[in-house]
């Protein structure tokens, strides 16, 4: 079976166009925020979405009678519906991670996390934003985590990217060169 994130794309991208055409990006990310936190409770998970005792239908039905107060929004609804119905419930975490993702791209933004060994001042957070907005071409959200173990430098993350400035890494490459 095709690994959940390969089923999710397809999915993914037909509801951002639809989103998209519809000027609704927004809620739409809502609503599959809403959707996911309840696809992710592990006893929705262990109860309706791998119930092998339930058909399709059933699992839809009951997952979205647990989600009442989820999308005020009749095309989401319908979306989680076809979901439901092709078997893909299970999908809506990597849907809404890769919808999140065409629409961070459509609206020129970037989620970048930097770890660093000790906390960043303003000041160097800012300067590390201006300098990936001008890079990235992009508007930047930036979340900072400390791990001490890099003993210096920052390692940043966006998507796919991982720029590793570390000490640690610049140590790791080191060892892997001198054992080459």
């Amino acid at each position: 079976m095709a690994d959940s994130f390969t089923v999710a794309r397809p999915y993914a991208k037909a509801a951002f166009e639809h989103a998209r055409d519809h000027q609704a990006l927004a809620a739409w990310s809502e609503s599959l925020d809403y959707y996911v936190v309840v696809a992710r409770d592990d006893d929705v998970r262990e109860r309706v979405l791998h119930n092998p005792r339930l058909s399709n239908d059933e699992k839809t039905r009951l997952f979205l009678a647990l989600c009442e107060d989820g999308s005020r929004d009749e095309n989401v609804n319908n979306f989680v519906r076809l979901l439901g119905q092709r078997g893909r419930l299970t999908a809506l975490p990597d849907i809404a991670e890769h919808f999140e993702v065409l629409r961070a791209t459509e609206e020129k933004r970037a989620d970048v996390t930097i770890v660093s060994a000790f906390e960043l001042e303003d000041a160097q957070r800012n300067a590390l934003a201006e300098a990936l907005k001008k890079r990235l071409n992009r508007e930047i959200s930036i979340t900072t985590q400390v791990d001490r173990e890099l003993i210096g430098g920052v390692i940043l993350r966006t998507g796919d990217t991982v720029i590793d400035g570390s000490v640690r890494g610049r140590l790791q490459r080191l060892r892997e060169t001198l054992t080459a």
